[in-house]
């Protein structure tokens, strides 16, 4: 549900009609309920925005992204966007034009925080462990980083 809030002139306040809520009380219900972040290296570098801007075309970063948002604003949220791989990874399930599927790799961390650890193009059925091993190690290196 939207609520639109109008101010009758600039510089006065306005009261919320009957049965309405003010926008700050509303804005905490209807935003994000966990933000993605990216993953930052120790070096500064930030592998999945650098996966995400090599692709190809912007319409596969916009689809990605769509499924990123919705996991955003939906979460916790199942298949098919999502699906947990285990050790607290999830992974947002995106399909993309000319029969490709893409993956991001993510974890929620202490601070209610979706961080973006890895992403790729599936060529197989299943994750590839060497995926999931570096989505691992990511997020015991960002873990080590929030203590």
């Amino acid at each position: 549900m939207y609520l639109i809030w109008y101010t009758t002139s600039v510089g006065q306040k306005s009261r919320p009609s009957v049965g309405m809520k003010a926008p700050s009380e509303s804005i905490g219900k209807q935003g994000k309920r966990v933000p993605a972040i990216f993953y930052c290296t120790d070096a500064g570098g930030e592998p999945v925005r650098d996966w995400l801007k090599g692709l190809p075309t912007s319409e596969d970063r916009k689809r990605i992204g769509e499924d990123i948002k919705t996991v955003e604003f939906g979460w916790p949220i199942g298949m098919p966007v999502c699906k947990p791989l285990g050790d607290g990874i999830y992974e947002v399930r995106t399909t993309l034009s000319q029969n490709r599927i893409a993956r991001v790799l993510f974890y929620v961390d202490k601070k209610d925080r979706m961080v973006l650890l890895h992403g790729f193009i599936k060529k197989t059925r299943k994750t590839p462990d060497e995926d999931l091993e570096l989505a691992r190690t990511n997020k015991s290196k960002h873990q080590r980083g929030l203590k």
